[in-house]
């Protein structure tokens, strides 16, 4: 769900961007082993979102690759269903495929995104979600000033947090409670952030 943009990128939306792609890779397949090993040398400062990153790091260092793919497994797919449903529309209705989706397909739609037809998740799956972020912060994808604010807003702010607290709580292993950490930060500071802009 990418598309060309254009045009240079502030650094600090690059550095967004990469929260972002990390984010959604991580919650939209279970790592291959040479993803987990690639963010042994993940470090970071005194703040939060840093020291998130270490805490993402040691985990990364202290993993079975084996593990970490059945936590992915239990928490997102299950036999039946997993721990946690990464949909907008089950956190914002309890349902599948509700009002939440069909906003998403709208907006998606407007940014010119067609859905994957060799994907089977709906639209409003945690990590599609947060590839059209970083798209839209590092400028893969063309779209109108405050475009990525909007979406944000209407997409992923009302259950986002909620959710990467979940994944935090749920998860079986370091890594994957790490993610949830990492994920609760930073939307913490991107909530925060957009309501500065406003």
């Amino acid at each position: 769900m990418v598309s060309q943009g254009s045009g240079p990128v502030e650094e600090i939306d690059a550095l967004r961007a990469q929260e972002y792609d990390l984010l959604a890779t991580l919650l939209g397949r279970a790592p291959a082993p040479d993803l987990v090993a690639a963010l042994h040398g993940l470090t970071g400062d005194g703040s939060p979102i840093g020291r998130a990153h270490d805490a993402l790091g040691r985990a990364a260092r202290e993993a079975d690759p084996r593990e970490v793919g059945r936590d992915y497994f239990a928490l997102f797919v299950g036999v039946g269903r997993g721990l946690i449903m990464p949909y907008a529309s089950y956190y914002l209705t309890g349902f599948l495929n509700e009002r939440p989706l069909a906003r998403v397909r709208q907006d998606l739609v407007e940014l010119g995104l067609e859905r994957d037809p060799s994907s089977s998740e709906p639209e409003d799956h945690a990590a599609t979600l947060l590839e059209v972020m970083a798209s839209l912060a590092s400028g893969r994808l063309t779209a109108e000033p405050e475009t990525d604010h909007r979406f944000f807003e209407r997409h992923l702010k009302p259950w986002i947090g909620r959710f990467f607290t979940d994944v935090a709580a749920q998860a079986a292993t370091p890594f994957y409670r790490a993610v949830g950490e990492l994920g609760e930060v930073f939307t913490t500071v991107e909530t925060e952030a957009f309501a500065m802009d406003a």
